[in-house]
């Protein structure tokens, strides 16, 4: 018997026979090249939300999308201290490609956990990087696979707009967490910033948002104005601070817009969405191919005055008209 042999059979049989065998390794390459990132928020609240919202829209808008080429693990410790080394330590377990960390404690954990490995960690919302121990300097830490942005404020010019604002100050009142650094931080550059103008200042030390109440009333008669810094605790806690500046007619300064929004009186601050925007743009070039060891710590590249009127004048002062006209944001409700 005589075989006909067809080669446009055999091609076909052929090509059948190669996607057989490739289609599976291009399905594995394809789930390969999906990226795993893990985000590490020490607490919810406004700005640190914000943060996250930043970050994720930055990678979107650089082609990184979440369900189609990264997956993003999200762990809010809410505080928790004991709950910073697990999340960290279950991100080096997952393998993930960056971990992106929000905030200080939560940042130290997932530095502590990573070293050793090749994991990057890129922080955001961090003051002072380089004195938390982060890095060994903002522009150059080789020995630290560690990046990110920081929302370093000019705390000089916060007192200013105060004494601007508030007649005749002579004492201001802060609360914050004296077991975060960067919150100490800050308050030593508010004593800096308040020498210079002969302004006393009154510390009052929180361990917990639940501290806050009981400081805040502790304040009060003692002080012209309070001022808070970018600190987790206490703008966590944020509302308790407003009710009893409020029922006491206490000018309260925050250091970031969205506590202005919330019932504070004028900043020169961010827009943490930016800030977290911006850490976004560094987590795309690491993903890149860029080493965070060699790429420089940013500060936030967008700072702004942001009043609230309406806070103004529930807390008894009067915003004088040139700082609302040169403000970027202007709350009125």
């Amino acid at each position: 018997m005589k075989f006909k042999f067809n080669v446009k059979i055999m091609i076909s049989v052929c090509l059948l026979a190669v996607l057989v065998l490739v289609l599976p390794l291009m399905n594995a390459c394809k789930a390969e090249e999906v990226i795993k990132i893990g985000i590490t928020q020490v607490v919810t609240h406004p700005a640190l939300d914000a943060t996250r919202e930043g970050i994720i829209a930055a990678l979107a808008d650089n082609g990184y999308v979440e369900g189609d080429n990264i997956e993003i693990d999200y762990q809010n410790s809410e505080g928790d201290p004991s709950l910073f080394d697990t999340i960290a330590e279950k991100f080096v377990g997952d393998k993930v490609d960056v971990i992106v960390s929000i905030a200080t404690p939560n940042t130290l954990s997932a530095i502590a956990a990573a070293k050793g490995t090749d994991i990057p960690v890129i922080f955001s919302a961090i003051t002072d990087p380089a004195g938390s121990g982060m890095v060994e300097s903002w522009e150059s830490h080789p020995n630290d696979n560690v990046t990110g942005v920081s929302d370093m404020i000019a705390v000089a010019d916060d007192v200013d707009l105060i004494t601007q604002i508030v007649s005749g100050v002579k004492t201001i009142g802060t609360l914050f967490n004296d077991g975060e650094a960067n919150s100490v931080f800050l308050v030593e550059e508010l004593k800096k910033a308040c020498d210079i103008l002969d302004i006393e200042v009154v510390e009052r030390p929180v361990s917990s948002s639940a501290d806050i109440l009981a400081a805040a009333q502790s304040l009060v008669g003692q002080v012209d104005a309070i001022w808070i810094g970018t600190d987790n605790t206490v703008v966590s806690g944020l509302e308790a601070l407003i009710g009893v500046c409020e029922e006491n007619s206490i000018p309260l300064f925050p250091s970031d817009n969205e506590s202005i929004e919330r019932g504070g009186i004028a900043a020169y601050g961010f827009d943490y969405y930016d800030i977290g925007y911006q850490t976004g743009e560094i987590v795309v070039e690491i993903l890149g191919g860029a080493d965070a060891a060699g790429t420089p710590v940013e500060r936030g590249k967008v700072i702004s005055l942001t009043v609230n009127t309406a806070a103004a004048e529930r807390l008894g002062v009067t915003i004088p008209q040139e700082l609302i006209d040169a403000a970027e944001k202007v709350f009125e409700n």
